[in-house]
């Protein structure tokens, strides 16, 4: 039997190969394109992001601010005379009223010139009676040879002239007596006010908060950058020193009561009322000093201690706000993503104070806007954004 045998060509066989290998890279292919164009699809698609409401409302909120109690009144006390310590009357807190003594001093010198002024004193007042005696006499005799040299030839006329100035000469002794009985009165005076000022006494009502002597100690007016011998303080009544930054200076107001804390009284609140405003911002710190008076009857503050003021601070109008989320930050800006016409856009802001979950913004904002719940710099601008409202927390 005759058996026929097809033979393919090679040139077939290869074609037929190649063919199949180009089908199957190119469903492969296929297979591993899908994902990626699936993926491209998804990231063309707009992105979902959740948005709040920039809210408009009044500002009024707390700060947590430093501040220091000092005494109403303190004054360090001083000698004004040279002399030895007799006597100390208090002691570190002692408590004083206006007038009561504090401090003795001896000064023997002080006495010795109070005895001359008084000696120059008398002196002078003798020799003051001595020229009116003198000036009434001149002056009686001059009146005798006046009535006299009205009859012709009984006085000569030179008589009368020389006596005339006899009497105006001692009219003016007279003057100068009653001069010098006053500078002696004055000096007398001087030394009266020396000698009181060796006891020294309160100048206000405090209590006594230093003592630096002690009695045989020498002491004298050496200026106020040496020690002094006592200091009082007046703390019936503080002051309470707030430095208040200069961002928020605008809404200080007089007579406003604000509450602070000490850590000695753990719970307990006092108050103060705005006294007085420096009105002056310190180019240093960027604060300004407010003081605030503080009632202080029963004692219980001390001068000295630290505060913790609850420093409230209010705007003249409302303020906007957006979640702190919506707020986001890079190297060289501050902004929040807004969307308008399902497109993102970055705008500018600058932020103020926080208020529970709410942060104060300042920018090209308006009340109802949209922005992005949580900001990044990821969503970039022109991006569609397809939202889903979600309330900020109250």
């Amino acid at each position: 039997m005759i058996m026929f045998t097809h033979i393919v060509p090679r040139t077939h066989l290869t074609a037929r190969v190649l063919g199949g290998l180009l089908i199957l890279s190119g469903a492969a292919c296929s297979r591993q394109e899908a994902p990626v164009a699936q993926a491209q699809a998804v990231a063309t698609g707009p992105v979902i992001i959740d948005i709040a409401r920039v809210v408009e409302q009044p500002l009024d909120v707390q700060l947590s601010l430093p501040g220091e109690l000092v005494a109403y009144e303190s004054v360090a006390v001083h000698p004004r005379v040279a002399g030895f310590v007799k006597a100390v009357a208090v002691d570190r807190g002692t408590i004083v009223r206006q007038g009561d003594l504090l401090v003795t001093l001896d000064a023997p010198e002080v006495v010795a010139q109070r005895a001359e002024a008084q000696s120059k004193q008398q002196a002078a007042a003798a020799q003051l009676a001595a020229a009116r005696a003198k000036a009434d006499a001149d002056t009686a005799t001059f009146d005798r040879l006046t009535a006299a040299a009205a009859t012709p030839g009984v006085v000569a006329g030179n008589d009368v002239v020389v006596a005339g100035k006899a009497a105006e000469a001692s009219r003016n002794q007279v003057v100068a007596a009653e001069q010098q009985v006053e500078a002696a009165r004055q000096a007398a005076q001087a030394v009266q006010e020396l000698e009181r000022y060796l006891r020294i006494t309160a100048p206000f009502s405090g209590v006594v908060t230093e003592r630096n002597v002690h009695p045989g100690a020498l002491v004298g007016p050496t200026g106020g950058d040496s020690a002094p011998m006592l200091r009082v303080v007046d703390q019936r009544r503080l002051r309470l020193v707030v430095p208040v930054p200069e961002a928020y200076t605008a809404s200080l107001t007089r007579g406003a009561s604000i509450p602070f804390m000490v850590t000695a009284f753990p719970g307990s609140t006092f108050t103060g009322t705005v006294a007085r405003i420096a009105r002056a911002v310190d180019v240093t710190t960027r604060t300004m000093a407010v003081e605030l008076d503080v009632d202080n009857a029963d004692g219980r503050l001390a001068p000295g201690t630290f505060c913790q003021v609850r420093w409230p601070v209010r705007r003249t109008g409302p303020s906007l706000f957006v979640p702190a989320a919506s707020v986001a930050s890079t190297t060289d800006r501050t902004f929040v993503v807004r969307v308008r016409g399902g497109k993102a856009e970055w705008v500018d802001v600058t932020t103020g104070l926080t208020a529970g979950p709410l942060v104060e913004v300042f920018g090209d904002l308006a009340p109802g806007d949209e922005v992005a719940g949580r900001a990044t710099d990821e969503i970039r601008p022109g991006t569609e954004i397809r939202a889903r409202v979600s309330k900020p927390e109250a």
